[in-house]
């Protein structure tokens, strides 16, 4: 990806008239460099917090391991872990309040089993209170606020949201989505402008000054333009006015992720044995996490309670790393008999990528590797935003500071293909109104800029050709 764009000289060239002869998609090359450099000038500040903050997320994982050991871990592993019902037990005699939200059992032989609690005065109602418990003892160690699927604790948490919205809620979001919204548009761009080059004047070796800097920015930006498109394209997905819009497509397209059924049966009038908050009698556990087993379901798991006496248990795998696990069943509490199922592998192809996407997005598919690979797509990105704003001040003559790329561009493009990529890019715009809209006021805006300078004459019709 290129942020800002390069000239092979700063010498200015004599006025022209535009040339809409030129033939092929070469005529775009002008327009790309144009939008190149500015939506690179104006949205890098975005991409840079992005960069920045998604490079932190990357490496949370790792942070919280170190943070939370005591909580995540045992002391000591035992010969046989406790009862489900025990261990659940032992963390309600702890924290009575609240309600019994979900329980992640013990997935590893020194890992604590997770016991969720609901409803507790002074944790965040998007969160939940993880009670850390001792599977081989029911020992007690400690309790953190837990915040969404992935059972990110606090520090996690805070850098999730913080990557995410800035800790400025739905406002905030509109960052990332912009920064996403316009991440392949600058990384296509420059990809477009370094294949346009002469294979020599992409060296790096033998070269200084600006030919250098550009040399370093085009060669980091085309190894990681794959990287950017993909983290572009995923966190599009889950983004707020772009994602629903993807969201209805795949609905459409009977893409959706499916949910498992958690009605029960008939109990022929007897009483599902409910507990406080309408969950489901805790003695059950047990027999409930068995009927999963027989179906195949291993570790990790989460088991919800029942929301109430007509619902059923659901049993959930929540791995998220290679090879995923994300089959469920759904568990009548009186009779313990699996009374729906549901199977990732029979999830549609769009919901399989949707789910793969995110997670590889957010570093967990592929574990320490997909960190690994994460961190450096950002450190890439940071580099690529200074090197673009260092070719800016290097084109800059005596006091100015980089002079902008002339208008006209798109004058030298012939009919026949401005009016289709015009088309295109309306559409797109509008399933993606975070670069829609952004790119509509920059061209109304500059339009009118340059029928002032024209009228004022202080430039000719078409600007100066600019060469590369």
């Amino acid at each position: 990806m290129t942020i800002a764009p390069a000239t092979e000289t700063d010498e200015p060239q004599k006025p022209v008239k535009p040339d809409v002869t030129t033939k092929g998609w070469v005529s775009l090359r002008p327009l790309a460099l144009r939008l190149h450099f500015y939506a690179g000038v104006l949205v890098a500040p975005f991409l840079l917090v992005a960069a920045l903050t998604g490079g932190m997320y990357a490496a949370s994982f790792q942070i919280e391991r170190i943070v939370y050991a005591d909580e995540m871990t045992v002391s000591k592993v035992g010969d046989e872990k406790l009862p489900i019902s025990e261990q659940v037990a032992a963390a309600r005699e702890e924290y009575p309040e609240g309600t019994l939200s979900a329980v992640r059992p013990s997935p590893e032989e020194d890992a604590t089993t997770r016991v969720l609690l609901s409803g507790i005065e002074g944790v965040d109602e998007a969160s939940t209170l993880a009670v850390f418990v001792d599977p081989y003892t029911a020992e007690v160690r400690g309790a953190l606020e837990q915040y969404g699927s992935t059972g990110a604790l606090p520090v996690r948490a805070w850098i999730s949201r913080f990557h995410a919205n800035l800790h400025l809620g739905e406002t905030g979001r509109l960052y990332s989505e912009l920064a996403a919204s316009w991440l392949w548009v600058i990384s296509g761009g420059g990809l477009v402008l370094w294949f346009a080059r002469r294979r020599a004047q992409r060296k790096v070796r033998g070269t200084s000054g600006r030919r250098r800097t550009l040399g370093l920015h085009g060669t980091v930006g085309v190894w990681a333009a794959a990287g950017f498109f993909f983290l572009s394209a995923t966190g599009l997905t889950w983004s707020a006015y772009a994602g629903a819009n993807i969201d209805v497509l795949r609905t459409e397209l009977r893409q959706a992720t499916p949910a498992i059924s958690a009605a029960a049966g008939d109990h022929g009038g007897h009483d599902a044995g409910t507990a406080e908050g309408g969950a489901a009698a805790e003695g059950d556990l047990d027999k409930i996490l068995a009927a999963a087993r027989a179906e195949g379901l291993g570790d990790p798991v989460e088991i919800v309670p029942p929301a109430d006496a007509s619902s059923t248990y659901v049993v959930r795998q929540v791995q998220r790393s290679w090879p995923t696990k994300q089959d469920a069943v759904a568990v009548d509490p009186t009779t313990t008999e699996v009374t729906d199922t549901l199977r990732f592998a029979d999830f549609p192809v769009l919901a399989k990528l949707t789910r793969w996407g995110i997670d590889a997005h957010t570093g967990v598919l592929f574990g320490i590797v997909n960190q690994i690979v994460l961190l450096s797509l950002a450190a890439s990105l940071v580099l690529l935003i200074l090197w673009g704003y260092r070719m800016w001040w290097q084109r800059g003559r005596a006091s100015s500071f980089g002079r902008p790329i002339p208008r006209g561009a798109w004058q030298h493009v012939p009919p026949h293909i401005l009016v289709p990529v015009l088309a295109a890019v309306a559409v797109l715009g509008y399933f993606v109104p975070l670069l829609g809209i952004p790119l509509a006021v920059f061209i109304a805006v500059d339009v009118v800029l340059g029928e002032i300078a024209y009228r004022r004459g202080k430039r000719t019709y078409g600007d100066r050709a600019e060469t590369e």
